[in-house]
């Protein structure tokens, strides 16, 4: 996924120094300290991360109950969850699931570039806030799903979904077929940020 929207290397790396320019500038001036860096750091890796993500798909794919609340009543169904404080903050407020099916595939995408559950995702991928991939998802999906290789069914219908301040939308992937046996942490271990959004499929890492 990411060689098809990625940054050149030396704009990768020149944004890099910048904003670890700008943190060096940030704690000498006073206006934050490395504690404070740390603390933020510590939150997104420990807290609010991917994982919340994959805890709530590998529910909705082992119970039939929860999978039809967790899209009826996405805030709802996660309250049930052992899953860490706070998750109706920092860009956790209206969370919406939606599920693929054998017949759909949904698509999130945020054309404002503003919106992210990061609750359940973590940080976004730098590539969804690309102007290329915002544009170009929003205008041909299955051209794009298919240049990052989620080649769709003709029939299936691909439904585009525009995260913003009033629903930061995610998605339950399809099971995979002949998991059956599998334990929680190999279901897991099958969902990735990118099968949230829906720019990939679950299953193992190519």
């Amino acid at each position: 996924m990411t060689d098809q929207f990625a940054y050149p290397p030396d704009r990768e790396e020149a944004s890099a120094k910048k904003v670890a320019a700008l943190e060096a500038l940030l704690i000498e001036k006073g206006v934050i300290t490395p504690q404070t860096v740390d603390k933020v750091l510590a939150y997104f890796e420990t807290e609010m991360t991917p994982l919340n993500g994959k805890k709530i798909v590998v529910r909705a794919w082992k119970d039939a109950a929860f999978a039809e609340k967790v899209v009826a009543d996405t805030p709802a169904a996660i309250a049930e969850m052992d899953l860490p404080d706070g998750m109706a903050g920092a860009e956790g407020e209206h969370l919406q699931a939606v599920a693929n099916t054998s017949g759909v595939h949904n698509l999130v995408i945020c054309t404002l570039c503003s919106c992210f559950p990061w609750p359940v995702l973590g940080l976004p991928p730098y590539w969804y806030k690309d102007p290329t991939f915002r544009a170009r998802a929003a205008r041909e999906p299955r051209k794009v799903l298919a240049e990052v290789g989620v080649d769709l069914p003709a029939d299936t219908e691909i439904k585009v979904w525009d995260s913003s301040g009033h629903s930061r939308w995610f998605v339950i992937p399809e099971r995979p077929a002949g998991t059956e046996h599998f334990t929680d942490d190999m279901l897991m271990d099958l969902v990735t940020t990118e099968a949230m959004i829906g720019v990939a499929l679950a299953g193992p890492a190519s």
